[in-house]
């Protein structure tokens, strides 16, 4: 049994919210490099909006599994007595 219930839960939590905000910015993206007018902003739309918004986007994702594995480590050092 855990004692770390809570803290998956918000885990789970922030992974859920960290795909919706990767669908979003990747959908934003693509709808902004279509409504860009020209092709040098159309071309840095693509090649440097589109990675910086997935890598911001996923940052509730790397925290959701940080939080999990706070948790493992928290269970792996629990004293078997209590």
């Amino acid at each position: 049994m855990t004692s770390y219930g809570t803290l998956r839960m918000w885990a789970a939590l922030l992974k859920v919210v960290g795909a919706l905000f990767v669908l979003a910015a990747i959908f934003g993206t693509i709808g902004l490099a279509i409504d860009a007018t020209g092709f040098w902003k159309t071309t840095g739309i693509l090649f440097l909006g589109i990675p910086i918004a997935i890598f911001l986007a996923t940052l509730p994702i790397a925290l959701g599994q940080m939080m999990v594995a706070l948790a493992d480590v928290g269970d792996a050092v629990r004293s078997p007595s209590s």
